[in-house]
């Protein structure tokens, strides 16, 4: 009992100390002992890698998980160590309301059929989001959170140690001025002048010893900095192989509906909206690339019933005629069509009678067919 309640006073002497040696600094009368420039560096070092990781830690679950309630329910779940329920993503919700409607609507109708073919991709979106949200959260997320819960935890652990050690050192030098001061005054020998030079020694040594250890630790922030690039090449990868997935899966959606769109709405003109790929058809067997659109003959640039026009009679219009630039590169199915290359400019214009997903161009003394939906129509 009695050990204790010294210990205590003790614990409370020292608080007492470093609270007044600390208020004694903020107030500039006080002697502070100042750590070396390098340390300096990697103190501002952690600090900065700290609250970046922070920064991009927050800012990637928001990225994953958009919803903010669902992202406090998988932090609770997270700190009651429980796993998270599965949650349907909103790409598989899209698909389950296609599909009812689908169902609902008719399903053999073009509408219902297309809304089916949509809740597959939809579904398949879905499920490479879950993939990608998982994978990065293994490999992207839980190291950043293992650094700040733990490593950061030590260093600010032993960082407070070494605050301490120095508060420690800095008193005991005041006490050790004070007493020779005293001592100058007695003219004689004074026990307190060694009394403090050995606590000085005491705690000079403690405060080198935490000094060191803080400074292994704060160095150990190269390392860390090595295991985030690590994580973050992989978080890429794992972006990257989801971005790849969704656009695979929209190629073939995009190759489904077009191939029936056609005989759903033939002759639609889109030419002057610009794809974000080559489009997509499967209604030509003759041009090198299948699922590349085709379109009619030469004959085809004759009204029905006339003579088929010969494509070097064909003259352009006294007006109509446009600037188009090529999206994709295109090669010529036969000499009634013009070769592209991606982003040359042609000049375009429609005749008479012509399919509407296809216009003459020409490139200096060439001429022929193109599609539309290479193109992009400039005003």
């Amino acid at each position: 009992m009695d050990f204790n309640m010294k210990k205590l006073a003790s614990d409370a002497g020292i608080f007492f100390t470093r609270a007044v040696q600390f208020t004694e600094e903020k107030f500039g009368q006080a002697e502070k002992t100042e750590l070396d420039a390098h340390f300096e560096s990697l103190l501002a070092r952690a600090d900065s890698t700290k609250n970046w990781t922070e920064k991009i830690l927050r800012q990637t679950e928001v990225l994953l998980q958009p919803n903010p309630s669902a992202r406090v329910e998988e932090f609770l779940y997270e700190k009651l160590d429980r796993k998270v329920p599965s949650r349907v993503t909103n790409g598989e919700l899209l698909a389950q309301y296609m599909a009812e409607a689908a169902s609902e609507l008719g399903p053999t109708t073009p509408y219902g059929k297309t809304l089916i073919k949509v809740a597959e991709a939809e579904k398949h979106l879905g499920a490479a989001e879950r993939d990608f949200i998982h994978t990065a959260s293994i490999n992207f997320l839980t190291p950043l959170r293992n650094f700040l819960e733990g490593d950061w935890k030590t260093i600010s652990k032993e960082r407070r140690l070494l605050q301490n050690r120095r508060l420690d050192l800095d008193a005991s030098k005041a006490r050790l001025k004070k007493a020779k001061a005293a001592e100058a005054k007695a003219t004689l020998w004074n026990d307190e002048v060694d009394k403090a030079e050995q606590e000085l020694r005491v705690a000079q040594t403690e405060f080198d010893r935490q000094a060191e250890v803080t400074r292994l630790l704060l160095e150990g922030i190269s390392s860390t900095h090595v295991n985030h690039l690590r994580c973050l090449h992989e978080f890429i990868e794992s972006q990257t192989t989801y971005y790849a997935q969704c656009y695979r899966h929209m190629l073939d959606l995009q190759k489904q509906l077009g191939s029936s769109q056609g005989a759903i709405f033939p002759g639609t003109f889109v030419g002057t909206a610009e794809p974000a790929s080559p489009p997509l058809s499967s209604t030509s067997p003759t041009t090198t690339a299948a699922t590349m659109p085709m379109g009619p003959s030469v004959a085809d640039l004759a009204p029905p019933g006339e003579a088929a026009l010969r494509l070097e009679e064909v003259a352009p219009p006294a007006s109509g005629t446009r600037k188009a630039r090529v999206l994709y590169d295109y090669e010529a199915a036969d000499s009634s069509e013009l070769a592209l290359l991606a982003d040359e400019l042609i000049t375009v214009y429609s005749l008479p009678g012509m399919d509407p997903d296809w216009l003459i161009g020409e490139r200096g003394n060439k001429k022929g067919k193109v599609p539309v939906t290479y193109l992009e129509l400039l005003s």
